[in-house]
């Protein structure tokens, strides 16, 4: 069974003559521990896309599943718990609580799920060990760089064990070392840790680390590529695609 299925997803913005087609008919099908890059052009629908797969928005027509349950049939409540469990959200600028420390930041989703606080906060530190934080589980966001708050924030997303990663522009804030330092920890997410990761990305080298990209021009898909997912060998081909469909 796909992680992700969309069929025939379209989001559309404002009404009649105003309206905006955001995203039209996207078919995608994500695979159990996949690791699959969406780029294009700005307002392309890149982020639109992955809003509506991860419960955040609705789309106009179309569906959504995860592991084969529709969003469209869940109520509030199950959205919630679903988006809690199942999905983890990686960021841009990191969406870090200033005043917490790593461990906290990274503890806080299983706190507000329920999860008792010794539970919660042994869970977080062994995800930021994982993501080689053990030294800098006591430090406020203020306190590391924005390489160190990325991962804590995959740690956080990480720590509920869910199925999904989506990532949005998780390099976007980040120096060239550190952005691909964090798109070798992506890649650790899908092929040590089984999870799947789904991002979307402006930056053809951190493309380059994804098993499979799909381009998105004028909220549509034109073109999925295949690359070997080691960052290496497919970035020319990466820029070479996004060249040809801008």
């Amino acid at each position: 069974m796909s992680i992700v299925e969309t069929e025939m997803l379209t989001k559309i913005y404002g009404k009649g003559e105003t309206a905006v087609t955001a995203l039209d008919r996207i078919n995608l099908r994500i695979e159990p521990g996949e690791f699959v890059a969406v780029m294009g052009p700005s307002g392309c629908g890149k982020s639109t896309l992955l809003h509506l797969i991860g419960g955040l928005d609705q789309p106009t027509s179309g569906r959504v599943a995860l592991e084969g349950r529709d969003l469209a049939g869940l109520d509030d409540t199950a959205l919630t718990e679903l988006r809690r469990r199942k999905i983890g959200f990686v960021f841009q600028f990191f969406n870090l609580i200033p005043v917490l420390r790593a461990d906290e930041n990274a503890a806080l989703p299983l706190i507000l799920d329920g999860v008792k606080p010794a539970e919660a906060k042994t869970r977080a530190e062994a995800w930021l060990g994982r993501v080689g934080l053990e030294d800098r589980l006591k430090h406020r966001p203020d306190e590391l760089s924005g390489g160190e708050r990325q991962r804590v924030a995959i740690a956080r997303a990480l720590a509920s064990e869910p199925a999904l990663i989506l990532a949005d522009e998780p390099t976007g804030n980040l120096d060239s070392l550190a952005a691909d330092e964090i798109a070798i920890l992506l890649r650790q997410v899908c092929d040590e840790w089984g999870r799947t990761v789904l991002m979307v990305t402006h930056d053809p080298r951190i493309a380059a680390y994804a098993d499979r990209i799909a381009f998105l021009k004028d909220g549509t898909i034109v073109d999925e590529t295949y690359l070997s997912g080691d960052g290496r060998d497919g970035e020319k081909l990466v820029r070479e695609k996004l060249e040809a469909q801008i």
